[in-house]
């Protein structure tokens, strides 16, 4: 049996590195540096009624990582942290789970993203995350519940250093094309190309990216035709000159020669971030799910800085 034509085998050219790469990801070395310690308690004056806070964001912050790389739950959290702190000898306060949970939504609003000196690739996909109701099990025997909801992440990825450089959480029946504008708006400095579906095939995707001076690679539907306005905008010349250039090379090699293909690596985060955390978010409030994502994602960047694969095709 013949091959398809467009079917093609890869190789990873740097397999020992990437080896010990997932090999270290599974260490357990934990430490707290003086900046940690002397930040772990609230110094900030109170602001309003009540009592004075004890935990600053960052000892908050810090139960929420453990939480998410150990899969713990809250209570769980509480007893690992007060653990390692008398493991490490410390002399810090740990704050309880009802303060973790109620502190989540407040302690990280954006992901922490390496700045760069070349203008950015990026490629956006979403997924769906479960929040809460029956199992599959359930579902598959008595269909879907009432109590079964779900969240879509919403994720941008640098197509060169496979980081994360931006996190959305929405709920489940917001389109992914919504999405984008605020995705960029969370990259900082140049963007040199958007990659996406045809999910993305919309006026206000191919705007928002012009308003950041890229090049959008989106494939349009097919369906798609050719403006017949002499003097169209410019969201619509970009996208007439991808059908001009689909309808003279064709659809696939357009994609490979844009570089459109390069958006499976979205894809590929997807799949690194529920191989790692599961499909599931375990907070109930829609504010600390968001914040539970950005962490997630957070956790995943460092772990993909210790060693990413590099493939190359050999057919």
């Amino acid at each position: 049996m013949k091959p398809k034509k467009y079917t093609f085998r890869y190789r990873v050219r740097n397999w020992p590195d990437y080896n010990r790469a997932l090999i270290a990801r599974g260490r357990l070395t934990f430490w707290f540096d003086e900046e940690a310690v002397v930040a772990w308690r609230n110094t900030d004056p109170q602001c309003g009624r009540g009592a004075p806070r004890v935990y600053s964001d960052t000892a908050i912050q810090c139960a929420l990582v453990l939480k998410s790389v150990f899969h713990l739950s809250l209570r769980s959290t509480q007893g690992f942290v007060s653990s390692l702190l008398e493991l490490l000898k410390l002399d810090l306060p740990v704050p309880d789970y009802s303060t973790v949970s109620r502190r989540q939504s407040s302690v990280m609003s954006s992901l922490n993203v390496n700045p760069s000196s070349r203008p950015r690739h990026v490629v956006v996909d979403a997924t769906g995350l479960k929040v809460y109701g029956a199992g599959e099990g359930h579902v598959r025997k008595h269909r879907h519940g009432r109590r079964r909801a779900w969240r879509k992440l919403h994720l941008g990825v640098d197509e060169t250093t496979k980081e994360i450089v931006a996190v959305e959480v929405t709920p489940s029946r917001v389109h992914d094309c919504r999405m984008l504008p605020a995705l960029l708006d969370q990259i900082p400095g140049r963007i040199g190309q958007v990659s996406g579906d045809g999910a993305y095939d919309t006026r206000a995707c191919y705007q928002s990216i012009l308003d950041r001076e890229a090049v959008a690679t989106i494939p349009p539907r097919r369906s798609a035709r050719l403006s017949e306005s002499v003097d169209p905008p410019d969201w619509r010349a970009m996208r007439d000159a991808s059908l001009r250039r689909i309808e003279n090379i064709g659809r696939y090699e357009w994609r490979a020669s844009s570089g459109c293909t390069r958006q499976s690596l979205a894809e590929n985060a997807v799949s690194r971030f529920k191989g790692m955390f599961g499909s599931d978010l375990s907070a109930r409030r829609f504010d600390n799910q968001r914040v539970e994502a950005i962490i997630k994602c957070e956790v995943l960047n460092r772990m993909s800085s210790r060693g990413m694969p590099e493939s190359v095709r050999i057919q």
